[in-house]
């Protein structure tokens, strides 16, 4: 038990200094927060004529009523799973405050998890609830009834914690880049472009040739906003989120491994440009 008091006891400032830091920056925040809302939005009215356009109420086995609400906790999964690691660590080493870091004695990718946390309390509780809420009120009243479902919600959680986990390591590797390539700013842009788009973030995988959904159904980066989204949905059946979830373990043990292999190599690495 002293050891766990000792771990919670060093790390646990860091998620101060995450949530003082959100809070400090609060209008970056905010206006993040209505930009991506706003861009929420325009989907909306992009897939609300394609919906109207057609000579069907269903599109790929998705109402509009579907879409509405795959659109916008799609929204939500990804921002509470969003990961700043790769930008954070690349800044780090460009200013030459890295070596600080690595000379503290606690884990390196450790600090940068709770701190990280402390940002997603605020946003959570910020924006989860009434994210939820709305999309549950335009359930009902589209449909005229509950379609809250307890169970699939809890599941949904618990999906979304491991798909924040795979993002963070996945961050992480992918900023331990930075030891050799220095600076990641531009290609940190094209990564998260290409990881929105394989993630079903921008098109349902459901919607893309069954060959291609499957490949990148079994990838992680469906992991991260595709899988809990569907579960959110009531989409798939409990075997099926047995194995997505499964799934979702599998890629996170997988990441953690090479965050491992690959620190071990880039800290031989390390020449700071700043300092």
């Amino acid at each position: 038990m002293s050891r766990v008091k000792r771990f919670f006891r060093t790390y646990t400032p860091f998620t101060r200094a995450g949530m003082q830091e959100m809070v400090a920056y609060r209008a970056n925040f905010l206006c993040f927060l209505i930009g991506e809302i706003m861009a929420s939005f325009i989907m909306y009215f992009v897939w609300k004529a394609v919906f109207d356009s057609s000579e069907s109420e269903t599109f790929m086995g998705f109402t509009m009523e579907d879409m509405v609400v795959y659109l916008f906790i799609t929204f939500l999964a990804g921002y509470l799973t969003y990961s700043d690691g790769a930008f954070t660590v690349g800044e780090e080493i460009i200013d030459g405050s890295i070596a600080m870091r690595m000379i503290r004695p606690c884990s390196f990718e450790m600090c940068f998890l709770f701190q990280e946390l402390g940002n997603r309390i605020i946003s959570v509780s910020m924006i989860f609830v009434p994210i939820v809420a709305g999309v549950e009120i335009y359930r009902y009243v589209q449909a005229g009834e509950v379609r809250f479902q307890p169970i699939y919600f809890l599941l949904f959680l618990l999906s979304l914690v491991i798909a924040y986990m795979i993002s963070f390591y996945f961050n992480v590797c992918y900023g331990f880049m930075a030891f050799f390539f220095k600076n990641l700013w531009g290609t940190t842009l094209i990564k998260e472009t290409v990881v929105n788009f394989l993630s079903g973030a921008i098109v349902p995988l459901a919607f893309l040739p069954a060959g291609l959904a499957n490949v990148l159904n079994f990838l992680p980066f469906a992991s991260l906003s595709y899988t809990p989204v569907m579960i959110y949905m009531g989409m798939y059946s409990y075997s099926e989120i047995a194995w997505r979830m499964g799934l979702q373990i599998f890629w996170l043990l997988v990441m953690y491994g090479l965050s491992k292999l690959i620190w071990r190599s880039a800290v031989r690495h390390l020449s700071v440009q700043g300092g």
